[in-house]
């Protein structure tokens, strides 16, 4: 098979994190545990926000922010900088940060100016090293954020209003291999559009599998999964559908079966997936690719949150080679239910799900029983041999939790408010600035 532009730049990306992970560790950097159950600590306990959405920079820093309109934050802006936001639903003029840059090299962090609603926002690392963040909420649903990272700390974010063809709110960004991001459907939105806008190409385009995977008393098609396939199409899941989409045309390639059982797995239900390694990289191979998707909730478990019933979340994930002739779904139990679970690949080619409640859903306060035990799972380990427990942590990571991957190996993890306002203490999870951690 010839090589893609598709799979040039896949391939690339992991030999430059391989590269990464191969330099010497910075200093400050706290020891790695022996393999086998990973290691817990603590790096910062109050970083001023909660970590709604995080990046890792190409400068060993990691970009934090929450979403703006919860009221102050625990972290003022610098040199009584104020945010002057008229169209803010709490507060008009903030003098707090609502986004801050973690150095991991020196444990540390500064203030950010993030000046529009980023709540559940989406976005990407750019080909020049730089963080483009699209849509939100409220005043910031059509407009485009961009953090140029910098070796010192004259940096900060740069916005532009009102750039984009549609509000998107809820939305997913996938880099492409021109170095335009796709922005995929989002509330209320059947669509996708493209940024960097291209000279006579900045409408958007209607995506009819988004409506047809749309509830409407729930919206399960929100925050689809996206990954691109080796022929340069897009694998997109949502609810408990996938197709593989030529986003240059407009032509579903492909459609999948749906997942077994039923269940949806995007947001609200929120399921986590990730594209597995790639195998059979050597010229003329059929490349191997393969998505998995685990957890979530069963179909009207937000109904029954929201009524006062939690349903327990699902322990099913579901495997799938999506450039067989014949795709099928194969299904595996975890060991651990779980739904808001986030997924990390890891350098070994394994895969870290972490964070997340056994039982409701997504949403303020509709979380119930969180799962506090990391798994492992070996993509390459014989069938019914590839969950691995890890050691519990202590802390909740609920909804708007969110781990990535450090250049050394190291997993961050952080975040979790699930109250709809800014409580710092209420009950069993009483900190709404939550710790920093890792697990090695």
């Amino acid at each position: 098979m010839a090589t893609t532009p598709s799979l040039i730049l896949v391939s690339l990306l992991h030999y430059l994190l391989i590269q990464l992970l191969l330099l010497p560790c910075q200093q400050n950097i706290l020891t790695l545990a022996a393999p086998g159950g990973g290691k817990w600590n603590l790096l910062l306990s109050n970083i001023g926000v909660s970590a709604m959405h995080m990046q890792l920079l190409n400068t060993d820093r990691v970009v934090i922010f929450d979403r703006t309109d919860f009221g102050p934050s625990n972290i003022s802006l610098p040199s009584n900088r104020c945010r002057n936001d008229p169209n803010d639903l709490t507060l008009k003029v903030d003098c707090t940060a609502h986004s801050v840059e973690y150095d991991v090299a020196s444990n540390s962090i500064r203030p950010l100016n993030v000046l529009t609603d980023v709540w559940c926002s989406s976005g990407s690392a750019m080909p020049d090293g730089s963080l483009m963040q699209t849509g939100g909420f409220n005043d910031g649903d059509r407009n485009v954020r961009v953090y140029r990272p910098c070796a010192d700390t004259s940096c900060d974010w740069q916005e532009f209003d009102a750039v984009l063809r549609q509000r998107r709110w809820y939305a997913t960004n996938h880099i492409l291999p021109d170095g335009r991001q796709i922005i995929v459907g989002g509330r209320g939105q059947f669509s996708y559009e493209f940024y960097p806008k291209k000279a006579g190409a900045d409408q958007s385009y209607n995506l009819p599998f988004l409506s047809q995977t749309n509830d409407p008393r729930i919206e399960n098609n929100l925050y689809p999964f996206v990954f691109l396939n080796v022929d340069g199409n897009l694998f997109i899941f949502a609810n408990n559908r996938a197709i593989l989409f030529d986003y240059a045309n407009g032509v579903v390639v492909r459609n999948y079966p749906t997942i077994p059982g039923g269940d949806p797995r995007s947001y609200p239900s929120s399921g986590s997936a990730v594209l597995l390694p790639l195998r059979d990289l050597q010229a003329g191979a059929n490349v191997t690719a393969e998505v998995l998707v685990c957890g979530g909730a069963p179909k009207g478990s937000f109904t029954s949150a929201n009524n006062g019933n939690f349903v327990g979340a699902l322990n099913s994930c579901g495997r799938i080679r999506i450039n067989d002739p014949n795709p099928q779904w194969v299904m595996e139990t975890m060991p651990l239910a779980r739904v808001m679970g986030d997924m990390v690949l890891l350098p070994n080619g394994n895969v870290l799900i972490i964070n997340g409640a056994s039982a409701g859903t997504a949403g303020w306060d509709l979380g119930r029983n969180p799962v506090l035990t990391p798994l492992i799972y070996r993509p390459n380990n014989p069938t019914g041999l590839r969950f691995e427990a890890q050691n519990s942590t202590s802390i909740p990571r609920l909804y708007h939790s969110t781990a990535i991957l450090l250049r050394d190996g190291r997993v961050l993890v952080s975040g979790s408010n699930p109250h709809a306002l800014n409580n710092f203490y209420r009950g069993t999870f009483s900190l709404r600035i939550r710790p920093e951690s890792v697990l090695a």
